[in-house]
C-alpha cells in the first residue's frame, strides 16, 4: 500500500464522487459540501466515466480525492483504481465498501493495490449516509488525505530520533500495545513492514474497524512477512513475535495466567464510542505486564488510547506516537503528545526503528 500523491494547491479540497447510484452521489455531495472546506467538482456513475472525466479536466481543477465505489456496472472500482492512479497529479482514492465479508476482502485488495483508505457504507438500520459517525469519518478522511498530499513535497526534515536508552520502560519491554483508527490500516502496515526482525515479545493491536474487516486486515498484515498476524482468539496464549489484532465489535483484553499472557475477548460496552477500544486493551496489558509495556499510538480521530497511555506511563512503561505530518488525523496521537506522554513523535517507519531498538536493548520475557 502506498500513499497517493495529490496536487498541493490551496483552497477547498476538490472531490470526485464515483458511484452508480445518483441518489448516493447526491447524498454524499450534501455530506461533504456541508463542510465549507470541501467542494465536489465531478461525479461519475461508473469507473470508466470517472477515468474519462478525470483525464479531461485541467490540472488546476482535477479532484485531489476520489471517493470510489467498488461494485459498479460498465467498469467496477477495482478495474478503475489503477487507471485513476495513472493520472498526474495522482489523486488519493478512498474506496467505499459494503459491510460484508466480500466487501472486506475487496477493500483489502484495493488497499494493497494502492488505494489510500476505505470508508464502509453504513446500513439503513444504522441511519445510512445520515449516520453522524459515518459523516464525521468521511469528512475527516477526505480532508486528511488531501492535507497529506498537499504536504507531500518538499518532504520535511526528519526529527532527530531519541536514543533508545531515553525511552526504555523501567521494567523492560514485556509486550507492545498498538492503537489506531482513521488512516490506521496504512499506518499499521507501514509500522509492521518496518519490524523486519523477530520480536522477543508479543504485539497486541486495536484498529477501529467493523466486524469482518479485521480478519481481512490481519490477513493483509500477515502477508507482509514480518510478524505472524491473526485476529486474537479468546483464551489463547500470546506468543513472542506475533501480532494479535482485536476482532471487530469485540474488546481485546490481556490477562496474566500461569506466567503467560492470555487473550480475552468480551462484549463490554463501548469506550470512547468504540468497540474494540484501545484504552481497555492498554489498561489490561499494563496490569498483566506490571508496567512493562511499550505503547504505540497511530493516526486516528478522537482520544482513544489516552487514558491507557496514562496508565502505562504511570506504571513505568513507555509511549511512542505518530507525528502530525504523517497522520491522516492527528487526534489520538495528538492527544497523547499534548498530554506530555509521548517520548518520541515519528512516522510509522521511524516508530518501527524505535520499537526494534527498544526491545533489543532490554526485552523482558514475561514472568
Amino acid at each position: 500500500m502506498s500513499q497517493a500523491i495529490v496536487s498541493q494547491s490551496s483552497g477547498p479540497v476538490r472531490v470526485m464522487l464515483c458511484d452508480d447510484s445518483a441518489t448516493v452521489r447526491a447524498a454524499l455531495a450534501r455530506v461533504l459540501e456541508a463542510d465549507p472546506d470541501i467542494k465536489v467538482v465531478a461525479r461519475a456513475g461508473d469507473g470508466r466515466q470517472a477515468v474519462e472525466t478525470l483525464a479531461g479536466m485541467s490540472v488546476a481543477t482535477r479532484p485531489q480525492v476520489v471517493l470510489l465505489d467498488l461494485e459498479m456496472p460498465v467498469m467496477d472500482g477495482m478495474t478503475a483504481l489503477p487507471l485513476l492512479q495513472q493520472q498526474v497529479p495522482r489523486p488519493a482514492v478512498i474506496v467505499a465498501s459494503a459491510l460484508t465479508q466480500k466487501g472486506a476482502a475487496v477493500t483489502m485488495a484495493a488497499l494493497r493495490a494502492g488505494a489510500a483508505d476505505y470508508i464502509p457504507k453504513p446500513g439503513a438500520a444504522g441511519g445510512g449516509l445520515h449516520d453522524a459517525s459515518f459523516r464525521a469519518e468521511l469528512v475527516a478522511k477526505v480532508k486528511g488525505w488531501a492535507r497529506m498530499g498537499r504536504a507531500a513535497a518538499p518532504r520535511p526534515v526528519p526529527a532527530p530520533r531519541p536514543s533508545p536508552a531515553a525511552l526504555l520502560p523501567r521494567r523492560g519491554v514485556k509486550a507492545i500495545g498498538i492503537g489506531c483508527s482513521t488512516g490506521g490500516p496504512q499506518a499499521l502496515a507501514a509500522l509492521v513492514r518496518g519490524l523486519n526482525r523477530k520480536l522477543p515479545v508479543p504485539v497486541v493491536a486495536v484498529q477501529h474497524m467493523p466486524a469482518g474487516f479485521t480478519a481481512m486486515l490481519a490477513d493483509h498484515l500477515n502477508r507482509l512477512g514480518t510478524l505472524g498476524c491473526a485476529e486474537a482468539r479468546d483464551g489463547e496464549v500470546m506468543q513472542p513475535g506475533r501480532l494479535y489484532l482485536a476482532p471487530g465489535d469485540k474488546h481485546l483484553l490481556v490477562e496474566a495466567a500461569s506466567g503467560k499472557l492470555v487473550a480475552r475477548l468480551n462484549d463490554g460496552p463501548p469506550e470512547n464510542f468504540c468497540r474494540p477500544a484501545v484504552d481497555p486493551m492498554l489498561r489490561s496489558l499494563n496490569a498483566a505486564c506490571e508496567g512493562g509495556v511499550l505503547a504505540v499510538i497511530l493516526t486516528g480521530m478522537g482520544h482513544d488510547g489516552l487514558a491507557g497511555c496514562k496508565a502505562v506511563a504511570a506504571a513505568g512503561g513507555a509511549v511512542l506516537a505518530q507525528d502530525e505530518a504523517s497522520s491522516v488525523v492527528w487526534g489520538m496521537p495528538g492527544a497523547v503528545a499534548r498530554a506530555g506522554l509521548a517520548r518520541a513523535l515519528l512516522p510509522p517507519e521511524g516508530l518501527a526503528e524505535q520499537v526494534l531498538a527498544l526491545v533489543a536493548s532490554r526485552a523482558g520475557a514475561f514472568a
